[in-house]
């Protein structure tokens, strides 16, 4: 059994070690054929990329002549286009050295011609002092005596009819001046058309029975005690039907005491504590609805930066008059007045407006004090800012300073148109001529008196007096003395300016 075993053992590995070689003799076969094969494929490749590379460097080699080539036309450009600079160079040298010889010549001939004139005038003078002389032998005066002779006899007549032409042009300026002023002004009021309110003392309340009447009275009186202490308004409960009168002169005072009735006949609840605290409600609404109004109205007259004390008060011209002519009305339609009449002059459109808006803000002040409105409007349109301008031509609207502003003139003239227009206040006609007509009787009453006229719609009298019945001195006592019995005897709007004029005119004839 051994035997058979080893004698297995002995054959395998034989027949092992016989296919080890036949298989190692497969193995080195194909790895030469697979080195032969790889060996060639690389021949091919390197082959193929020479091929490549020597394709590349010959494309190279191209665009570099190429590129050598362009550089070498445009350096033969280049050498062309310098030639041409210098050979234009070289004309240029050319032709200034021509023009420096002819230039030298010209100037050679004009030094000759120079020298000839001087030498003419040179005779010339001469002969016109032989000439000189030989006059002043036969007039018998010397050469400086005639000039003087002739110059004062120039000299006057010049005068003459120098002063003769500034009349005619002084004359036609004058007609030139009226007709233009008065051209400016028809323009401005023919395109301004605004709507005219007039206000009472006394504000209505319509209600809506006249049961309402007791509620609003109250028990013994109190409800319409309380509604007067609180609001400054007379509360007039008569037998007029389904009515209520409010009397008071102040607008404001009267719109508040107007809102707080509507709002409690509203509500029901009518007792002396309800109207204190529904009157401070409409106090404040009616605060906030007139700086609203004064917001609204700066911007529908394009009048921008004004401080917000100034636009408040402008709220409140809404619920003041002037005359029965409302005072935000008249101002508006003064500051349209003014824009239109500067733009017609040539001025600053914008500046006008402002001032014409601003010009009556005096009337609508916090407190009383005693000045006349345009001092007051002017200090405080000061106060917020204004430029001086502005403040003048709100302080001068009624002459009571001096005009230092193109604008001033211009806003009193429209503040007269706004006032003066027809229906725009309301007053008696024969109480405004009666007040015109006192005004002048009362200065002619005063002994030297010559003439007096009202003018400015009563604001201002002017009064002549005879130069030789009374003096400079006393001429400023009757000023003072004609106020005085104005102040003491009249009832009159504002304020009246007297004017005393003294003149002393010298008078000839000549036959």
């Amino acid at each position: 059994m051994t035997s058979i075993i080893l004698a297995a053992i002995i054959g395998f590995v034989i027949g092992g070690g016989i296919v080890f070689a036949i298989w190692n003799t497969f193995l080195g076969k194909t790895f030469k054929k697979t080195l032969a094969e790889a060996e060639k494929e690389g021949e091919l490749l390197k082959e193929q990329k020479l091929v490549e590379a020597k394709e590349k460097i010959s494309r190279m080699q191209s665009e570099l002549d190429r590129q050598a080539n362009q550089r070498n036309q445009k350096m033969q450009q280049n050498e062309q286009r310098i030639k041409q600079q210098q050979q234009q160079l070289q004309q240029k040298q050319s032709e200034l050295d021509r023009r420096i010889n002819d230039n030298d010549n010209t100037r050679q001939n004009l030094q000759k011609q120079l020298d000839l004139v001087e030498q003419k005038k040179k005779e010339a003078e001469a002969r016109l002092a032989e000439g000189r002389k030989m006059l002043e032998q036969i007039a018998g005066l010397s050469a400086e005596e005639a000039k003087k002779n002739l110059i004062e006899g120039l000299k006057d007549e010049a005068k003459t009819e120098a002063a003769s032409y500034i009349n005619e042009i002084m004359d036609d300026a004058r007609m030139t001046a009226n007709k233009e002023a008065k051209s400016i002004v028809i323009k401005t009021i023919q395109r301004v058309a605004t709507e005219t309110a007039v206000e009472n003392s006394v504000t209505v309340f319509h209600i809506d029975s006249d049961e309402v009447k007791g509620r609003i009275i109250g028990r013994e009186g109190r409800n319409i005690r309380a509604l007067e202490a609180a609001t400054g308004v007379e509360v007039v409960v008569d037998d007029t039907p389904e009515a209520i009168v409010l009397s008071c002169f102040d607008p404001v005072r009267r719109e508040v005491a107007r809102l707080a009735l509507h709002q409690l006949v509203l509500d029901g609840r009518i007792h002396p504590a309800r109207i204190e605290e529904v009157v401070a409600k409409v106090k404040k609404q009616l605060e906030e609805e007139i700086i609203e109004t004064g917001k609204r109205t700066c911007i529908d007259m394009g009048v921008h930066g004004l401080h917000p004390e100034l636009i408040r008060m402008i709220g409140k011209m809404k619920y003041r008059s002037s005359y029965g002519q409302n005072l935000l009305q008249h101002a508006r339609e003064t500051a349209n007045l003014c824009a239109i009449m500067a733009a017609e002059l040539g001025l600053n459109v914008k500046k006008a407006r402002r001032a014409g808006l601003l010009h009556d803000i005096g009337k609508v002040p916090d407190d009383e004090p005693e000045l006349p409105h345009a001092l007051l409007g002017a200090k405080i349109a000061e106060e917020y800012k204004e430029k001086a301008d502005i403040v003048n031509a709100i302080a001068a609207h009624h002459e009571e300073c001096e005009m230092t502003s193109i604008i001033a003139p211009i806003v009193q003239i429209c503040d007269a148109i706004s006032g003066a227009r027809p229906g725009a206040r309301r007053e008696i006609v024969e109480a405004y001529i009666k007040r015109l007509n006192d005004l002048e009787n009362l200065a002619q009453s005063y002994p030297g008196v010559v003439k007096s006229y009202a003018i400015q719609a009563g604001r201002e009298l002017r009064v002549i007096v005879g130069a030789d019945k009374i003096s400079d001195a006393e001429s400023e006592k009757l000023s003072a003395d004609i106020a005085r019995k104005i102040q003491t005897e009249m009832t009159y709007p504002g304020q009246v300016k007297i004017t005393v004029i003294r003149e002393t005119r010298s008078v000839a004839y000549a036959k």
